[in-house]
Protein backbone atom coordinates (compact mmCIF):
# COMPACT_ATOMS: atom_id res chain seq x y z
CA UNK A 1 0.00 0.00 0.00
CA UNK A 2 2.75 2.52 0.82
CA UNK A 3 4.24 1.81 -2.12
CA UNK A 4 1.37 1.89 -4.25
CA UNK A 5 0.82 5.80 -2.56
CA UNK A 6 4.37 6.38 -3.30
CA UNK A 7 4.34 5.35 -7.03
CA UNK A 8 0.71 7.64 -7.22
CA UNK A 9 2.47 10.87 -5.44
CA UNK A 10 5.50 10.30 -8.11
CA UNK A 11 2.90 10.26 -10.90
CA UNK A 12 0.94 13.36 -9.45
CA UNK A 13 4.29 15.26 -9.92
CA UNK A 14 4.77 14.47 -13.25
CA UNK A 15 3.58 17.14 -16.25
CA UNK A 16 3.41 17.44 -19.80
CA UNK A 17 5.61 20.30 -19.53
CA UNK A 18 7.44 22.13 -16.92
CA UNK A 19 9.26 25.40 -16.53
CA UNK A 20 13.10 24.59 -15.95
CA UNK A 21 13.00 25.76 -12.21
CA UNK A 22 9.63 23.19 -11.78
CA UNK A 23 12.28 20.54 -13.64
CA UNK A 24 14.79 20.84 -11.12
CA UNK A 25 12.97 20.82 -8.17
CA UNK A 26 11.88 17.53 -9.34
CA UNK A 27 14.79 16.24 -10.19
CA UNK A 28 16.33 17.10 -6.32
CA UNK A 29 12.98 15.89 -4.84
CA UNK A 30 12.07 18.75 -3.17
CA UNK A 31 8.68 18.98 -4.69
CA UNK A 32 7.15 18.97 -0.45
CA UNK A 33 9.35 22.47 -1.08
CA UNK A 34 8.17 23.72 -4.27
CA UNK A 35 5.84 26.59 -2.84
CA UNK A 36 8.57 28.04 -0.83
CA UNK A 37 11.34 27.84 -3.46
CA UNK A 38 8.51 29.58 -6.44
CA UNK A 39 7.58 32.34 -4.32
CA UNK A 40 11.55 32.94 -3.17
CA UNK A 41 12.92 33.06 -6.76
CA UNK A 42 10.25 35.11 -7.98
CA UNK A 43 10.87 35.77 -11.87
CA UNK A 44 14.57 34.42 -11.80
CA UNK A 45 15.47 31.90 -14.29
CA UNK A 46 18.04 30.26 -12.19
CA UNK A 47 18.02 30.21 -8.33
CA UNK A 48 21.25 31.57 -6.87
CA UNK A 49 23.37 30.00 -4.42
CA UNK A 50 22.51 32.16 -1.41
CA UNK A 51 19.15 31.39 -2.02
CA UNK A 52 18.93 27.91 -1.20
CA UNK A 53 22.37 26.97 1.08
CA UNK A 54 21.33 23.99 1.70
CA UNK A 55 20.02 22.74 -0.90
CA UNK A 56 23.11 23.21 -3.70
CA UNK A 57 21.69 20.76 -5.87
CA UNK A 58 18.90 23.11 -6.87
CA UNK A 59 20.47 25.63 -8.46
CA UNK A 60 23.42 22.89 -10.58
CA UNK A 61 20.31 21.06 -11.37
CA UNK A 62 18.59 24.29 -12.97
CA UNK A 63 22.07 25.22 -14.28
CA UNK A 64 22.29 21.72 -15.89
CA UNK A 65 18.59 22.35 -17.95
CA UNK A 66 19.68 25.73 -19.13
CA UNK A 67 22.85 24.21 -20.20
CA UNK A 68 21.45 22.20 -22.44
CA UNK A 69 19.00 24.23 -23.76
CA UNK A 70 21.05 27.01 -24.79
CA UNK A 71 23.54 24.41 -26.30
CA UNK A 72 21.23 22.77 -28.41
CA UNK A 73 21.09 19.46 -26.40
CA UNK A 74 17.30 20.04 -24.97
CA UNK A 75 14.14 21.18 -27.21
CA UNK A 76 12.47 24.26 -25.41
CA UNK A 77 9.65 26.16 -26.06
CA UNK A 78 6.80 28.29 -24.50
CA UNK A 79 3.77 26.94 -22.35
CA UNK A 80 4.15 23.10 -23.86
CA UNK A 81 4.74 24.51 -27.38
CA UNK A 82 8.57 23.64 -28.89
CA UNK A 83 9.85 26.30 -30.80
CA UNK A 84 13.73 26.50 -29.79
CA UNK A 85 13.64 30.06 -30.21
CA UNK A 86 17.10 32.09 -28.87
CA UNK A 87 14.82 34.79 -28.01
CA UNK A 88 12.88 32.36 -25.18
CA UNK A 89 16.19 31.91 -22.67
CA UNK A 90 15.13 34.60 -20.25
CA UNK A 91 11.39 33.84 -20.97
CA UNK A 92 9.75 33.25 -17.39
CA UNK A 93 7.41 30.88 -19.62
CA UNK A 94 10.26 28.68 -21.11
CA UNK A 95 9.10 25.00 -20.66
CA UNK A 96 10.68 21.58 -21.90
CA UNK A 97 8.45 18.87 -22.42
CA UNK A 98 8.08 15.93 -20.27
CA UNK A 99 9.25 13.44 -23.25
CA UNK A 100 12.36 15.80 -24.19
CA UNK A 101 13.46 15.80 -20.81
CA UNK A 102 13.66 12.54 -20.55
CA UNK A 103 15.41 11.76 -23.34
CA UNK A 104 17.93 14.04 -22.56
CA UNK A 105 18.85 13.09 -19.02
CA UNK A 106 18.65 9.18 -20.55
CA UNK A 107 21.27 10.19 -22.87
CA UNK A 108 23.72 12.74 -20.72
CA UNK A 109 22.67 11.67 -17.18
CA UNK A 110 22.32 7.72 -17.40
CA UNK A 111 22.95 7.21 -13.67
CA UNK A 112 20.52 9.64 -13.05
CA UNK A 113 16.29 8.22 -12.92
CA UNK A 114 13.82 10.75 -10.88
CA UNK A 115 10.59 8.99 -9.90
CA UNK A 116 8.97 11.99 -11.87
CA UNK A 117 10.33 11.11 -15.04
CA UNK A 118 10.64 7.39 -15.08
CA UNK A 119 8.54 4.77 -13.60
CA UNK A 120 9.87 1.97 -10.84
CA UNK A 121 11.30 -0.46 -13.54
CA UNK A 122 12.68 1.53 -15.73
CA UNK A 123 14.61 3.05 -12.26
CA UNK A 124 15.78 -0.67 -11.90
CA UNK A 125 17.41 -0.96 -15.13
CA UNK A 126 21.12 -0.55 -15.37
CA UNK A 127 21.83 2.60 -17.64
CA UNK A 128 23.06 0.72 -21.39
CA UNK A 129 26.98 -0.25 -21.40
CA UNK A 130 28.63 1.60 -24.44
CA UNK A 131 30.27 -0.52 -27.24
CA UNK A 132 33.35 0.88 -26.18
CA UNK A 133 32.94 -0.13 -22.73
CA UNK A 134 31.76 -3.73 -23.83
CA UNK A 135 35.21 -3.65 -26.42
CA UNK A 136 37.04 -2.91 -23.09
CA UNK A 137 35.57 -5.80 -21.12
CA UNK A 138 35.74 -8.42 -23.79
CA UNK A 139 39.28 -7.40 -24.21
CA UNK A 140 40.03 -7.50 -20.30
CA UNK A 141 38.36 -11.09 -20.59
CA UNK A 142 40.38 -12.55 -23.33
CA UNK A 143 43.49 -11.15 -21.65
CA UNK A 144 42.33 -12.92 -18.51
CA UNK A 145 41.71 -16.41 -20.38
CA UNK A 146 45.30 -16.53 -21.42
CA UNK A 147 46.71 -15.86 -17.73
CA UNK A 148 44.63 -18.81 -17.20
CA UNK A 149 45.60 -20.93 -19.74
CA UNK A 150 49.27 -19.94 -18.78
CA UNK A 151 48.69 -20.81 -15.23
CA UNK A 152 46.67 -24.10 -15.75
CA UNK A 153 49.60 -25.24 -17.99
CA UNK A 154 51.60 -23.85 -15.19
CA UNK A 155 49.98 -26.08 -12.85
CA UNK A 156 50.11 -29.20 -14.81
CA UNK A 157 53.38 -29.20 -14.64
CA UNK A 158 53.97 -28.93 -11.41
CA UNK A 159 51.69 -31.43 -10.68
CA UNK A 160 53.66 -33.78 -12.97
CA UNK A 161 57.16 -32.56 -11.10
CA UNK A 162 55.27 -32.80 -7.90
CA UNK A 163 54.51 -36.68 -9.03
CA UNK A 164 57.86 -37.55 -10.03
CA UNK A 165 59.33 -36.54 -7.42
CA UNK A 166 57.07 -38.83 -4.80
CA UNK A 167 57.88 -41.68 -6.96
CA UNK A 168 61.66 -40.79 -6.83
CA UNK A 169 61.15 -40.09 -3.28
CA UNK A 170 59.42 -43.66 -2.74
CA UNK A 171 62.18 -45.64 -4.31
CA UNK A 172 64.53 -44.15 -2.57
CA UNK A 173 63.18 -44.60 0.63
CA UNK A 174 64.69 -46.59 2.98
CA UNK A 175 62.62 -47.94 6.21
CA UNK A 176 65.75 -48.75 8.09
CA UNK A 177 66.87 -45.14 8.31
CA UNK A 178 65.41 -41.38 8.69
CA UNK A 179 65.38 -39.15 5.36
CA UNK A 180 68.24 -36.97 5.91
CA UNK A 181 67.67 -33.60 7.05
CA UNK A 182 68.58 -31.64 4.05
CA UNK A 183 66.02 -34.40 1.95
CA UNK A 184 63.55 -33.74 4.35
CA UNK A 185 63.68 -29.62 4.04
CA UNK A 186 63.71 -30.09 0.07
CA UNK A 187 60.81 -32.85 0.25
CA UNK A 188 58.57 -30.49 2.77
CA UNK A 189 59.38 -27.13 0.53
CA UNK A 190 58.16 -28.59 -2.36
CA UNK A 191 55.00 -30.65 -0.59
CA UNK A 192 54.30 -26.89 0.90
CA UNK A 193 54.67 -25.17 -2.33
CA UNK A 194 52.63 -27.14 -4.49
CA UNK A 195 49.93 -27.51 -1.68
CA UNK A 196 49.66 -23.43 -1.27
CA UNK A 197 49.49 -23.21 -5.33
CA UNK A 198 46.90 -25.94 -5.29
CA UNK A 199 44.94 -23.72 -3.17
CA UNK A 200 45.88 -20.40 -4.41
CA UNK A 201 44.43 -17.81 -6.19
CA UNK A 202 46.17 -15.74 -9.19
CA UNK A 203 46.76 -11.81 -8.56
CA UNK A 204 43.88 -11.01 -10.47
CA UNK A 205 41.74 -13.05 -7.68
CA UNK A 206 41.04 -16.54 -9.86
CA UNK A 207 41.75 -19.95 -8.23
CA UNK A 208 44.79 -21.72 -9.44
CA UNK A 209 43.10 -25.34 -9.08
CA UNK A 210 39.55 -26.59 -8.65
CA UNK A 211 40.75 -27.66 -5.19
CA UNK A 212 39.21 -24.58 -2.29
CA UNK A 213 40.64 -26.85 0.81
CA UNK A 214 43.11 -29.36 2.07
CA UNK A 215 40.35 -32.04 2.90
CA UNK A 216 39.36 -31.60 -1.37
CA UNK A 217 43.10 -32.13 -2.12
CA UNK A 218 43.68 -35.14 0.17
CA UNK A 219 39.77 -36.66 -1.03
CA UNK A 220 41.27 -36.42 -4.60
CA UNK A 221 44.75 -38.16 -4.13
CA UNK A 222 42.62 -40.81 -1.65
CA UNK A 223 40.34 -41.36 -4.69
CA UNK A 224 43.23 -41.52 -7.39
CA UNK A 225 46.17 -43.61 -5.51
CA UNK A 226 45.06 -44.62 -2.40
CA UNK A 227 46.82 -48.52 -1.05
CA UNK A 228 49.72 -46.86 -2.44
CA UNK A 229 52.78 -46.53 0.36
CA UNK A 230 51.85 -43.09 2.22
CA UNK A 231 48.91 -42.45 0.49
CA UNK A 232 46.25 -42.54 3.54
CA UNK A 233 43.76 -39.88 4.84
CA UNK A 234 46.05 -39.94 8.27
CA UNK A 235 49.16 -39.42 6.29
CA UNK A 236 48.23 -37.32 3.95
CA UNK A 237 47.00 -34.98 6.99
CA UNK A 238 50.30 -35.69 8.90
CA UNK A 239 52.84 -35.00 6.17
CA UNK A 240 50.54 -31.57 4.76
CA UNK A 241 50.53 -30.30 7.98
CA UNK A 242 54.31 -30.47 8.51
CA UNK A 243 55.06 -28.64 5.16
CA UNK A 244 52.68 -25.83 5.92
CA UNK A 245 54.42 -25.59 9.35
CA UNK A 246 57.84 -25.84 7.37
CA UNK A 247 57.36 -22.95 5.26
CA UNK A 248 55.77 -21.06 7.56
CA UNK A 249 58.57 -21.12 9.98
CA UNK A 250 60.97 -20.57 6.83
CA UNK A 251 58.93 -17.38 5.90
CA UNK A 252 59.37 -16.08 9.45
CA UNK A 253 63.19 -16.90 9.86
CA UNK A 254 63.37 -14.52 6.45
Amino acid sequence: METQMRKARHHHYSKVSYRPIEAAIRWSDLMRFESRILHVIGDKPIPDRQDFPRWPMLCLNTERIFDAIRNGDLSFGKNGITSNDPMLFDDPDLTVRHVDLKLWMSHFYPDQKPAFLFDVVERQLQPAISVRSLQTLLADREALSVQLAEHEQSLATMQAKYESVCEELEHKRDPSREVAPRSETTYLNIVGGLLTLLLGKSPGGRPYSSFETTDSVISALLAHYEGRPGISERTLWAKFSAARRHLDASDRRR
